[in-house]
C-alpha cells in the first residue's frame, strides 16, 4: 500500500505577493494583495508534484494587518495543524508587518510542525517576481524531515519568528535575523540545516478569545533629540494600557521620557523598554524600567499585549 506524502496548507492573506501592477518595469507603483493563493500557486508549475490545500484566509495589504485577522489566522493555522495529515502550513502575506505575524504565532501557538510564512518585495506582475521562488521554497521547508516551529522564508534565507527583522525597504533580501543566526538555507528546493527549528511554550488560543475591539491598547514611543515624554503624556490621558519605549542604544531614555513613563506606570500604565538599534538586548539592571531582553519595539507590543490579555 503506498503511503501518501504530507500534505501542505497554503493559507493567503494578501501582501506583495498577491500584489498587480499596470507595468511589468513598476516594482513600487502596484496595489498589494490582488491575486488569491490559487493564483499563487498557478505562477509554480513546479509545485504541482506536491500535495497541496490552499484557502484564503484573508486579503489584505499588511501595512494594515489587525487583531480581527490575526485572531482568524492564528485559529486556522491550530484546525489546519491538528489534521494528522497534515505535515506544514504555508502562509502567503506582505513585508511589512510579516515579522509581526511571525512572532504572534510562534507565542500563540509554538506548533510542532513548521509553519512557514513567506512573501515577496516584487508584485506578481515584475519583470523578475520574487514571489514564485519564494513559495516554492516555503513548500519545500514546510515538508522538510523534522522541521518545526514558526519560520520566515524569503530569498533563500530561513528565519526563526523571534529573530527576524525587515531591514531594507526595496531589496529582495530584505529581511535579517537580528544576531545574524539563521535557522536554515534553501538550495534549489533543499533545505540545509544551521541551526535549531524554533521552539517554545504555546499560550494557547484561549488567551486571544477576547474580542478583537477590546484588546488591551498598547503605542510605542522612541527616544530621540529633544524628547521630552509630551507623547506619553498625551497617550494616557486618552487612555493606554501599556507602552513600550525604543530606547537608544541600551534602552536609554532622555529624563523626560523616563519620567513621563515612570509617571504612567504609576497611574497603572504598563512599560517595557527596549530600544531601537537593529540588534542586541536591553540589559535588565536595578532602578530601570523593565526590559523587553532582545525583543525589537513591535515584537515588545506584542509580549505586551499577549500579557495584558491574561490579566486578571
Amino acid at each position: 500500500m503506498q503511503t501518501l506524502a504530507p500534505l501542505v496548507v497554503l493559507l493567503g492573506t494578501g501582501g506583495t505577493i498577491a500584489g498587480t501592477a499596470r507595468s511589468a518595469n513598476d516594482g513600487v507603483g502596484y496595489t498589494a494583495a490582488q491575486l488569491n493563493v490559487d493564483d499563487l500557486l498557478r505562477a509554480v508549475p513546479a509545485l504541482s508534484a506536491c500535495r497541496l490545500e490552499a484557502h484564503q484566509v484573508a486579503q489584505l495589504d499588511s501595512k494594515d494587518m489587525d487583531f480581527l485577522t490575526w485572531q482568524r489566522l492564528a485559529a486556522v493555522t491550530h484546525e489546519h495543524l491538528a489534521r494528522p495529515e497534515v505535515g506544514g502550513i504555508v502562509i502567503t502575506h506582505g513585508t511589512d508587518t510579516l515579522e509581526e505575524t511571525a512572532y504572534f504565532l510562534h507565542r500563540v501557538l509554538a506548533p510542532t510542525k513548521p509553519v512557514v510564512l513567506t512573501a515577496a518585495m516584487r508584485p506578481a506582475t515584475a519583470l523578475a517576481p520574487d514571489g514564485p521562488q519564494n513559495l516554492y521554497d516555503a513548500v519545500q521547508l514546510a515538508l522538510a524531515p523534522g522541521a518545526a516551529g514558526v519560520v520566515v522564508s524569503l530569498a533563500g534565507r530561513v528565519h526563526d519568528a523571534i529573530q527576524v527583522r525587515k531591514t531594507h525597504s526595496y531589496r529582495v533580501d530584505a529581511f535579517e535575523s537580528s544576531d545574524g543566526s539563521l535557522v536554515a538555507l534553501v538550495e534549489e528546493g533543499r533545505v540545509r540545516l544551521l541551526g535549531r527549528w524554533p521552539a517554545g511554550e504555546a499560550l494557547g488560543l484561549a488567551r486571544i478569545q477576547s474580542p478583537a475591539d477590546q484588546w488591551p491598547r498598547v503605542e510605542i514611543v522612541m527616544n530621540h533629540a529633544g524628547a521630552d515624554g509630551g507623547l506619553v503624556r498625551a497617550l494616557v490621558t486618552r487612555g493606554i494600557d501599556g507602552l513600550v519605549a525604543a530606547g537608544t542604544g541600551n534602552g536609554t531614555l532622555s529624563c523626560g521620557l523616563e519620567s513621563a513613563l515612570r509617571d504612567a506606570e504609576a497611574a497603572g500604565v504598563r512599560v517595557l523598554r527596549s530600544t531601537r538599534c537593529d540588534a542586541g538586548p536591553v540589559m535588565d539592571l536595578p532602578g530601570l524600567l523593565p526590559s523587553a531582553g532582545a525583543l525589537s519595539p513591535v515584537k515588545a507590543r506584542i509580549e505586551l499585549i499577549l500579557a495584558l490579555l491574561a490579566a486578571p
